[in-house]
């Protein structure tokens, strides 16, 4: 674990507003009809236009600026000739390097008319990582935040995968501690100020279950239903966090009317 200067901060606060603000560009493009990669190449041209360069293009030889994720796909998805349809959800996660440090969020959009019981996994997800984020805070511990997710989701019947898991983030994608969306309160590595996290609830409306697709990247739910995906990073301070992305950006974009609230 490696705390974080100050200065090493706003580098990173810097980065995480730039995919916040990626995510919202590519939220003006989501609808039925487009292409998954031609909302990575949107996403591409903005990251650059900013200063940054994609974080996950060529990452342990990943292709692409964005993991597009649709349906049952929870993450790692890789943009294609894919078309998005009415009905579909779309997880898209966003990373970007400047001045040596990372910025890493994910959304996860409606694209048209969504099932309600898929619409209510997708806000009940996003909840539980604004529960989560209330506790990284000083002389807490890893537990808390992950038993406060996996306690709200749960609670619905949801499942949280074990697989994937949120990290620390810095001059690397993925710094320790593991940041896990399931666990016991109190437990796990007490948290620091300055520590730099990611927390990103994984939640599967069926089975936690997962595989991974023969394109070695694409991880799906085994049984096929839907699955939701949010991240935000955090920085662990006394009194409260200091969350350096956002989804303002994006749910401007959204409006009311492709909004979960």
């Amino acid at each position: 674990m490696v705390v974080k200067t100050n200065e090493e901060v706003e580098r990173l606060r810097e980065n995480a507003i730039i995919v916040s603000k990626t995510l919202a560009e590519v939220a003006k493009h989501i609808k039925p009809g487009v292409k998954t990669i031609t909302l990575d190449q949107i996403a591409e041209e903005f990251i650059r236009n900013e200063g940054a360069v994609p974080g996950f293009k060529g990452y342990r030889g990943f292709p692409a600026a964005l993991c597009i994720s649709i349906n049952e796909e929870v993450v790692h998805g890789i943009p294609g000739e894919r078309v998005l349809t009415n009905g579909d959800v779309v997880s898209i996660d966003c990373g970007c390097i400047k001045h040596g440090f990372y910025g890493d969020s994910a959304y996860t959009f409606m694209v048209g008319e969504v099932k309600p019981d898929v619409m209510d996994l997708l806000k009940r997800t996003k909840e539980s990582l604004f529960l989560a984020l209330e506790v990284a805070v000083t002389g807490k511990r890893i537990g808390d935040i992950s038993a406060a997710v996996q306690n709200y989701v749960e609670s619905f019947g949801y499942s949280v995968v074990r697989e994937l898991v949120g990290h620390g983030l810095g001059r690397q994608l993925h710094e320790k501690p593991d940041v896990p969306n399931y666990g016991r309160k109190g437990s796990g590595q007490k948290l620091e100020d300055g520590l730099v996290i990611c927390i990103e609830p994984m939640i599967n409306l069926g089975t936690k279950n997962v595989v991974q697709a023969v394109d070695g990247w694409t991880i799906r739910t085994a049984d096929r239903q839907p699955s939701a995906h949010y991240e935000l990073t955090v920085v662990v301070r006394k009194d409260e966090p200091d969350v350096l992305s956002t989804f303002s950006f994006i749910e401007e974009v959204l409006g009311t009317n492709n909004l979960i609230e």
